[in-house]
């Protein structure tokens, strides 16, 4: 997980945009949530992970695929930052009947990687 993409806007607008494929928008979150990847052992390291991350998902999840993780992501980003991707980025939503599931939880994945930039006054470039 070395070669992450730094966290910018312009990393936003390519997960947005599904410039990024969707294993490096889970490991960028994963990476932010605290989840590190020991080669050497061949295990998660969560010891930055916070406990209600941790207990839930002692190994990371796919937040693509898994319904039920987006959905904690989306409840654990704090209601003034539920909007930034049109705050910040003046994002305006996917046209209606072009979009599934996937896009919805890159989105939300999206929102919280901003939430994190914001909270830990991460600038918006």
């Amino acid at each position: 997980m070395s070669n992450l993409p730094p966290l910018k806007t312009e990393t936003i607008w390519a997960i947005l945009n599904e410039d990024i494929d969707d294993a490096t928008v889970n490991q960028l979150v994963w990476h932010c949530l605290g989840y590190r990847y020991d080669s050497s052992t061949g295990e998660w390291d969560t010891r930055d992970v916070a406990p209600e991350w941790r207990d839930e998902y002692p190994q990371p999840p796919d937040f693509i695929d898994s319904r039920p993780a987006t959905v904690k992501l989306t409840r654990s980003i704090p209601p003034e930052n539920k909007q930034l991707l049109k705050e910040k980025l003046s994002f305006k939503g996917y046209k209606i009947g072009t979009f599934g599931p996937r896009e919805t939880r890159r989105a939300t994945a999206a929102n919280w990687l901003l939430s994190y930039m914001q909270l830990n006054n991460i600038n918006f470039e």
